[in-house]
């Protein structure tokens, strides 16, 4: 297990406060990534020094305590350019990596499906491309590990032209990504049975809300970014209703914009969906900046307009709790306190999705003779179908559909529900 120095920067006050919590996220996403965090560095300074973004001063003194924690590496919780970069490995005379190059690390390790992958290689071709310069002997005489997974160290060592080819390739394989997924997605727009998509700040108890709605075993973890490729759903409610729920990549402050980019076609599934549950970790002492960030991203992916209801997991650690369970009566129809490890409060949740998914449809029972069983059939188009049975000469429906488009149908509508 490689051995990291961690290194933090305000340069305001805002950042000076932040500075704990800022570490902390920074040393869970080295576990992440599969190291061990053996020492923090902290610098208040106005202005950021254009060569080594810290410090001269600072910069020798991380030098000398890498050395004597004997780590293999420095962590940065900022961007660095390369220039600084550079300069700090020729400093420290050892590996340095920035937050983006670190996240892109773990993508890299996390990524199991083909198409993940494809978007992790491009987020990190197009994060090293401009920094190449220099960078194929730094990196040969660094070695492995952190930062240099996934096509780092192999592309590196290739030519600026060969690893311009690989990004167009991976571009023109994500492009026909993107055109199955909205072919796919149309079909889905076609279907009367909505969609909601997940999404939360990173290890904010997604997956386990997911499998609890669900009903699936699908795998969590309480390490950052756990779940990399979406998955869909279908879950159901009383009186035999349901919708497809999807669960996304957890969302985190800053993420890299090579990632955002390289992960629009995984992204845009939000575009199409009913209704998006953000999932808050209220637990969390940056529970706000945490809502911020994803928010953030929300705004510009475009989604913003969706109706968004924020759903406050973990209450079961609190004292409260009781207290949140009942505002879940009362609060507005776009909050609601949950705990996903309980399932207290998932009731309150399926109510307030059922009145926001269902809320232009009404139900309606219909008897269709079976030499018109074609009529029958096609309900399914665009309808949701709840029940259907055949029953003597007929084909009997129970279904949820927009007033205006059973119009048609008034002749062969039954009153009341017979028992069904």
């Amino acid at each position: 297990m490689e051995k990291a120095l961690l290194v933090y920067l305000a340069t305001n006050k805002q950042e000076k406060l932040q500075a704990g919590e800022s570490m902390e996220e920074l040393k869970r996403l080295t576990e992440a990534a599969g190291a061990e965090a053996v020492g923090e560095v902290f610098q208040f300074r106005h202005e950021i020094n254009p060569k080594y973004l810290i410090g001269e001063g600072k910069a020798e003194e991380i030098s000398n305590l890498k050395e004597e924690l004997d780590a293999d590496l420095v962590i940065f919780d900022h961007n660095l350019t390369s220039i600084q970069q550079r300069s700090l490995e020729e400093e420290i005379k050892g590996k340095v990596i920035d937050r983006t190059q670190l996240i892109l690390d773990i993508f890299a390790q996390r990524a199991r499906s083909k198409e993940g992958k494809h978007q992790v290689e491009l987020a990190q071709l197009n994060y090293l491309l401009p920094r190449l310069l220099g960078k194929g002997k730094a990196l040969s005489r660094l070695g492995g590990g952190i930062g240099t997974r996934g096509p780092g160290e192999k592309k590196l060592e290739e030519d600026r032209r060969r690893i311009l080819d690989r990004i167009s390739k991976i571009k023109n394989d994500i492009k026909k990504t993107q055109k199955r997924r909205a072919i796919q997605r149309k079909s889905r727009k076609n279907s009367p049975v909505p969609i909601v998509s997940l999404v939360g700040y990173t290890n904010a108890g997604k997956s386990s809300l997911f499998n609890r709605l669900s009903q699936e075993h699908m795998f969590t973890s309480s390490k950052f970014f756990s779940t990399l490729d979406p998955v869909l759903r279908r879950v159901r409610l009383s009186e035999g209703l349901y919708f497809f729920l999807s669960d996304t990549v957890g969302f985190i402050k800053n993420l890299p914009l090579e990632l955002i980019s390289s992960f629009k076609a995984t992204l845009e599934e939000l575009k199409e969906a009913d209704c998006i549950g953000h999932i808050i970790d209220i637990t969390s002492s940056t529970c706000e900046v945490q809502i911020g960030a994803v928010e953030k991203i929300l705004a510009e992916i475009g989604v913003a307009d969706l109706p968004i209801i924020k759903v406050f997991n973990k209450i079961d650690l609190l004292s409260n709790k009781s207290e949140l369970l009942k505002r879940n009566k009362t609060s507005e129809i776009l909050k609601v306190y949950v705990s996903a490890k309980t399932g207290e409060g998932l009731k309150d949740l399926n109510d307030k999705l059922r009145s926001i998914l269902f809320r232009d449809l009404s139900l309606f029972y219909l008897r269709i003779p079976k030499s018109k069983r074609d009529m029958a059939h096609s309900f399914a188009n665009w309808a949701l179908v709840l029940k259907k049975r055949e029953r003597g000469n007929y084909v009997e429906l129970k279904i949820m559909a927009d007033p205006n488009s059973i119009i048609n149908f008034l002749p062969y509508i039954k009153r009341g529900d017979e028992n069904w």
